[in-house]
């Protein structure tokens, strides 16, 4: 782990708030397809399919970028590599307004989408700052930039309906580029750039930094991703959809109950990353994934009508959700979902402190990619189905399966310690057994 001493607490906090701030606006920009896309797509007469690969478009691109940028923050420092991945995004949200076809919009959604990138960047960046015992709760507080979803809910209806779609893509590139410039002005580069460059040492190679990639624990720690931030940002993007499909709700009121689902799932990251540290990520795991079935057991059972045949004749009543507990299970499930965000990314520093950037990049990817093939899945499924909560069921899939790997791998990791130090003679040991107690430092 690098050294820290050298660096005051006005440094980290400064490093740590303006991060926060510019990846607030990033995801602000990132998600703004999901309400230009509910005027695009009426302009434009687009099924549900095709909504779907439209918002889910900027997911794709911010996804796919997240390894590279992760690998060049980690080569260059993220000050410069978040600067220019902002103005970048800027210039293609701009572009926004000069498309007029369904392609053009498609083409146009994936300029955007470099905001997304900004993820990975920041997490690298900020880790260097804070050292071990500290991180979890750091990138929890850095990934509350979540929020800028519900502030694109909340703000960018009423700005499409007072003055057109065109006028939200320009504030929201006017916002962002002024932001990229203020982060350049205002930050200074890390602690590990600095001493690096003191002594003329040349960053890691590429080869290097992409080694552990190899191992099946990062691919592990994408799939809980998948779920919890792939997850979030599907239903970001598609709740304002899903209020005014199932519910009826215009477009201003749908954003703001959409927000309801997206603030939770970003303020409360910090607490995530603080119960991370606390507590241990593997049990905020736990939580999450246990607590966020059964919120989807309930979300994905369709209004339903029953008949009865009694001997006095039929009974006749009907099963569904209302909207008000439907966004009641929606908070809950993105205040844990928030949680787990936060939760995985505190592996990270752990297992890997010197390929942050690497797999951070990688596990951002994945997770990234399920905000791009969810939206898309919901969509189809809705024009398979026609049952509203598929996109539900769909998700209880994704963390069922989640959950039972993640089982799996404790299980055989406990065991393995615990053999290993000559404690154990049998098979199989129950999960949470052992190495809690003894190996606390060693648990995920």
């Amino acid at each position: 782990m690098h050294d820290l001493t050298q660096v005051s607490k006005g440094e980290q906090r400064l490093a740590l708030w303006s991060s926060t701030l510019a990846f607030t606006v990033c995801f602000a920009v990132w998600t703004i397809f999901s309400i230009l896309g509910i005027q695009i797509k009426k302009n434009l007469g687009l099924n549900e399919t095709q909504f779907g690969l439209l918002i889910a478009t900027p997911i794709l691109t911010g996804s796919l970028v997240r390894l590279m940028l992760g690998v060049w923050t980690d080569q260059y420092g993220g000050r410069v590599v978040f600067s220019v991945v902002m103005m970048i995004s800027a210039v293609a949200t701009w572009l926004v307004t000069t498309a007029s076809t369904y392609e053009g919009f498609l083409l146009a959604a994936l300029g955007v989408g470099i905001s997304g990138g900004g993820f990975a960047v920041g997490i690298a960046y900020v880790s260097r700052w804070y050292p071990k015992e500290r991180q979890g709760t750091a990138l929890g507080i850095f990934g509350m930039g979540n929020v800028g979803a519900a502030v694109t809910k909340f703000v960018a209806p009423w700005v499409m309906v007072a003055f057109g779609w065109e006028m939200v893509a320009n504030i929201w590139a006017a916002a962002i580029f002024v932001s990229g410039i203020l982060f350049y002005l205002c930050t200074k580069d890390d602690p590990v750039l600095r001493s690096r460059r003191a002594v003329g040492k040349e960053a890691d190679s590429l080869a290097s930094m992409l080694g552990p990639l190899r191992e099946v624990r990062v691919w592990r720690f994408s799939l809980y991703y998948f779920f919890v931030f792939g997850g979030f940002v599907a239903l970001a993007l598609w709740l304002p959809r899903y209020y005014m499909g199932a519910y009826g709700m215009d477009v201003q009121t749908a954003g703001m109950l959409g927000a309801a689902y997206s603030i939770p799932g970003s303020i409360f990251r910090a607490m995530g990353g603080w119960l991370s540290d606390k507590v241990g990520a593997r049990r905020v795991m736990y939580w999450t994934f246990v607590v966020g079935a059964v919120c989807l057991l309930i979300l994905c059972y369709p209004a339903t009508d029953y008949v009865v045949h009694g001997f006095k004749g039929d009974i006749k009543f009907s099963l569904s959700l209302g909207f008000v507990p439907f966004t009641i299970v929606v908070f809950v499930l993105g205040f844990f979902m928030s949680l787990g965000k936060a939760a995985v990314y505190k592996h990270i520093p752990v297992y890997y402190p010197h390929h942050v950037g690497a797999v951070g990049g990688v596990v951002g990817l994945i997770g990234g990619l399920g905000g791009f093939i969810l939206p898309i899945a919901f969509g189809a499924l809705n024009d398979l189905t026609g049952v509203w909560t598929s996109c539900y069921m769909l998700l209880l899939l994704v963390v069922v399966a989640s959950l039972a790997w993640m089982h799996y791998a404790v299980r055989r990791m406990e065991t393995e310690a615990l053999r290993r130090m000559g404690m154990l003679d049998g098979p199989a040991l129950p999960v949470g057994d052992g190495l809690d107690r003894i190996m606390p430092a060693a648990s995920e």
